[in-house]
Formats: C-alpha cells, structure tokens, sequence
C-alpha cells in the first residue's frame, strides 16, 4: 500500500459558532494568507506541496498553488527543477536523496522567495512492532510497541507515523538520547479496555507503520508541533521568508500488520 507524501501542519479551518437562542457576535482581525511549504526529498523521490491559506470567512481551508517555481539543490553544486505536477504538487519520482547531502529547497511565488535547508540520513532499520496490554492504576491500556534499531556512532532523529486503513492514526518523534547504538523504543497509545468510540482499533484493521530517519531540524520542528498543545505556542519556523510548513531530507523504510485481537500480548 502506498500513501503519498503526509501532511502535518495543523489544519486552518473555519470556526463555525451554533447557537438556537441568541446570535454571537465573532469579532476577528483579518489576517493576509500565508504561504504553506511542505516539502520532502527521500530514498523514494522529492514531493513539493505549495498552498495558501485563506480568509476565516471561507470555508475553503486552503488553495492550491500551481504557479510557483521550486528548485531543489544540493551542497555538491547540482541543482534541478522539480515540475508542476497536480492539485498544488511539485514532484520527481527519479530524484532521488543520498546520505550525507544537504538539500535545499528554494520556492519563488508572486515576488516571495522561501527556502529551507536538510541533511539527508541514513536508513533506519526496523526491529520490531507488537501491541500489548499495559497496566496504568486501575486500567488496561493497548499499546502499540515499535522498536528501531539505532543509527550508531552518530547522533539520530526519528519520525514514525501510523495510519489506520489509510488515514492517519498516531504520529511521534524520537531522538536516540535515551539508548544511542541500541535498541530504541517508541510506544503509541491507541486505546483504554472497554472504550467503544470511533479511535478504538477494530478487528481486521490494517495498520501502515512508516519510519523516517530524519535531521534535527526536521525533529525540531515536528517535536515543537507535538508539544503545541501545552506550550501554546506556533511551531518554530522551518523555512526562512516567512512561510508556514517544513522541509525533510529522509530515508523511510516502512512496515504492514492487521489488528488482531487474539495477538495482543500482556505486558510482562
């Protein structure tokens, strides 16, 4: 199964006041779109998504762009064009990422000029995936266990992302402060024993489990996404000029199980 390049930029939506008894007055600034740059060169291609968001008034959250020109480089002094491709992608499937480059992307569009910078990594190696009932108080809760085998003798960065029959599941960062040159561990949590609502895992469900080695500034600013909530703040800024979104420079390798529940294993 094969997904195409993930977003994870918060969406820009349309906030929709209801009210049967008395009208509410929204009163907001406008604010002038921005930009949004999300952009990746990996073992599998480079994929470039150039959009803009709108005003809260429309309930179109995003436009497309289809007018920008986006030029990749790399430290060794080549350079390429990637090409329009369709519904505000920029793609080369024969471009390809090698460890050890650094790849810049360039994106100039109605006078802006946005860029951003990436070390390419090496691939990371997949160790093992379970799910497992732990223990917290009084509860049992189902985990999803992934183990990487560290990158040695070098410092690395981790992505992982999960999508449930398609759709996006669970998503982390991890670095390999904790175990480096070692077994690394990264535990999802999918679900309480005895939860029935729609984020529960059903029997059968396939899971699609993608592992990026990826630099730190690409975990710099995944991680600051991944902790918004409590630091109520933006993510740090990834490409300079001004824009929204991030540039990875990675190696994916990737991993396929179905939900069984009779496979589920007690946590020792």
């Amino acid at each position: 199964m094969k997904y195409s390049l993930s977003s994870f930029l918060l969406p820009l939506s349309t906030l929709l006041l209801v009210s049967c008894k008395k009208e509410i007055d929204l009163d907001y600034h406008q604010v002038d779109p921005i930009y949004v740059v999300e952009a990746s060169i990996s073992n599998n291609g480079t994929e470039v998504r150039v959009s803009r968001t709108n005003a809260m008034d429309d309930n179109n959250g995003i436009s497309d762009i289809d007018n920008a020109t986006v030029t990749l480089s790399a430290d060794n002094g080549q350079q390429w064009g990637i090409p329009f491709s369709r519904n505000g992608f920029y793609r080369s499937s024969t471009l390809r990422g090698e460890a050890g480059t650094t790849y810049t992307i360039n994106v100039e569009l109605n006078g802006h000029h946005y860029a951003s910078t990436s070390t390419m990594q090496r691939t990371p190696t997949f160790n093992k995936f379970r799910f497992v009932w732990m223990k917290a108080a009084s509860e049992r809760i189902l985990f999803g266990d992934l183990r990487v085998q560290d990158i040695p003798n070098e410092d690395s960065w981790y992505f992982m992302h999960i999508y449930r029959n398609g759709i996006g599941y669970r998503w982390a960062v991890m670095r390999d402060d904790q175990n480096p040159n070692k077994e690394l561990q990264q535990l999802f949590t999918f679900f309480r024993e005895g939860s029935n609502d729609s984020d529960v895992l059903q029997e059968g469900d396939r899971l699609y489990i993608e592992i990026r080695a990826i630099d730190q500034r690409a975990y710099d600013y995944l991680y600051s996404m991944q902790i918004m909530d409590n630091t109520g703040t933006n993510p740090i800024p990834n490409f300079s000029g001004g824009c929204l979104g991030y540039f990875s420079a990675y190696h994916q390798i990737t991993y396929d199980c179905i939900y069984h529940l009779a496979d589920v294993e007690e946590d020792e």
